[in-house]
């Protein structure tokens, strides 16, 4: 891309986004979208000559040393959506624009605006038709580039090792009592046994089956999904019916724990329960609509079964690291109480 990096929204003007874009726009109008926790996001309304009406614009952290120490999940980022998301076919933002600093965390994005598209609520959970349009998405992801080798040549991508799962281990402990004692009030007591019993299998759960692996989200949930209206009907949908955002977390696993992860946290226990089966049957079906064999639907369940740890093991470090708020303990405390539901239910523990 010719056009140079810009990290501060006033350099996000007519003549660099024709830059950007190759088309003429004649001006510019920037919205801040979001919080902007670990960057900044901003929806430009454009005038001009064979533009969109609208773009979204991903930037870094405002503080340099934020975004430097952001600068890994920066680069999956803009390597995901430049590189590895042709090659795929989840449904993601098209990508106009994507560049990044080789030695900091400067870097600018510039994606499809996915409007009149809806984000996803964590806390309010959605309905079964929504989690099987989301799980066949998700196999998209996985089933292309399924135990692909090559995956492992991006520098940033590899499967976990001994030395990543101990350090995981190690640390697992202390974050879950950091989890348990901040949201003390939010959580059920048999949630807070379920959490203390996940500890002590996380090293042997992070190394098991690597015989399977593939692309991972890793933070495939209902925040990170944006659906279609449902005052839309489906044959005069702008978007399709879901599309996947935020690729910072992207790494290699057990391609169920995305599925497990997604499923776990986003339907209540008594809903997940009745409509699990065929959710898990609806992602393979489509697992193996782009050529994955030798995995069958049987196998594919006891994965789902086995990866519901993911559930609880994002959901506590993102909470114990991460800036807390009011609704940030309330979808974490919501999460954990699926995802803990879930792993009783289904015997996960005794699988690891």
């Amino acid at each position: 891309m010719s056009a140079p990096i810009v990290t501060d929204v006033s350099g996000l003007t007519a003549a660099w986004v024709s830059e950007a874009l190759g088309a003429e726009v004649t001006e510019v109008v920037a919205e801040q979208v979001g919080t902007g926790q670990i960057g900044t996001c901003y929806r430009l309304r454009l005038t001009g000559q064979g533009v969109p009406t609208s773009v979204l614009v991903k930037l870094p952290a405002a503080e340099q040393g934020s975004r430097d120490l952001l600068a890994g999940a920066y680069r999956g980022e803009l390597i995901f959506y430049a590189d590895i998301a042709p090659t795929v076919r989840v449904r993601v933002p098209t990508c106009h624009f994507a560049a990044i600093a080789p030695d900091s965390g400067d870097f600018t994005l510039v994606m499809e605006d996915l409007a009149p598209a809806e984000q996803g609520d964590q806390i309010a959970g959605c309905t079964v038709d929504q989690a099987r349009e989301a799980v066949v998405n998700l196999a998209g992801l996985h089933g292309p580039r399924w135990s692909d080798p090559t995956l492992e040549d991006f520098d940033h991508l590899a499967l976990s090792g001994p030395e990543d799962a101990a350090m995981l281990a190690e640390l697992a402990g202390p974050t879950t009592e950091l989890f348990i004692d901040g949201l003390a009030d939010l959580l059920a007591a048999e949630d807070v046994e379920t959490l203390r019993a996940c500890v002590p299998v996380i090293e042997a759960w992070t190394l098991a089956r690597p015989e399977r692996f593939a692309l991972v989200h890793g933070d495939y949930r209902l925040d990170n999904l944006m659906f279609a209206p449902a005052e839309v009907s489906p044959g005069a949908r702008d978007v399709p019916a879901v599309v996947a955002v935020d690729w910072q977390t992207l790494s290699l696993g057990l391609p169920a724990r995305d599925l497990a992860y997604f499923v776990g946290t986003s339907l209540d226990p008594a809903v997940r329960a009745s409509s699990e089966r065929d959710l898990v049957a609806a992602y393979h079906a489509a697992l193996t609509s782009y050529g994955v064999s030798g995995h069958s639907l049987e196998e594919c369940w006891d994965d789902y079964r086995f990866a519901m740890v993911q559930g609880p093991l994002v959901a506590t470090f993102g909470c114990a690291y991460g800036t807390r708020s009011e609704r940030g303990d309330r979808m974490f405390a919501t999460m954990v109480a699926r995802s803990c539901a879930a792993i009783r239910e289904l015997g996960t523990l005794d699988l690891v």
